[in-house]
């Protein structure tokens, strides 16, 4: 038995040596594609952002969160530590309001997409303060 067992070991090892070998070799996605991603979920990071700081800096926007007693300040500063689900439904909405108000629109008609940026803004300080 044990020179069957030294026959069955050699191969088995040699096996076992190369396909680790060739294992290292093989990658099943370039590293350009993931440095591409990366970069695009970047981009997309970067563009909501901007997309929540331009409502931020809206008038109409600024008026109703010192209405409420909004800390605009501590609510521009959150923005850059959110978390990449959090910053795209606050880019979603930020991007409804600013659609809202282009034109000039003169009069402040709190809609749903305010309330939910106000509500998230205020949930988003309460994690802060935590």
């Amino acid at each position: 038995m044990s020179t069957a067992r030294k026959l069955l070991a050699l191969p088995l090892i040699v096996l076992m040596a190369s396909s680790t070998a060739f294992a290292g070799q093989q990658h099943l996605v370039p590293s350009t594609q993931l440095a591409d991603t990366v970069a695009d979920h970047v981009a997309k990071q970067d563009a909501d952002r901007a997309a929540v700081h331009e409502a931020l800096a809206r008038p109409e926007v600024q008026s109703v969160a010192s209405s409420i007693g909004l800390d605009l300040a501590r609510a521009t500063t959150a923005i850059d530590a959110m978390s990449a689900a959090d910053l795209e439904r606050a880019a979603n909405a930020a991007r409804n309001v600013n659609q809202q108000l282009v034109g000039g629109a003169s009069t402040i008609v709190i809609s749903t997409t305010t309330i939910i940026i106000i509500l998230l803004l205020l949930i988003i300080l309460t994690i802060l303060v935590k």
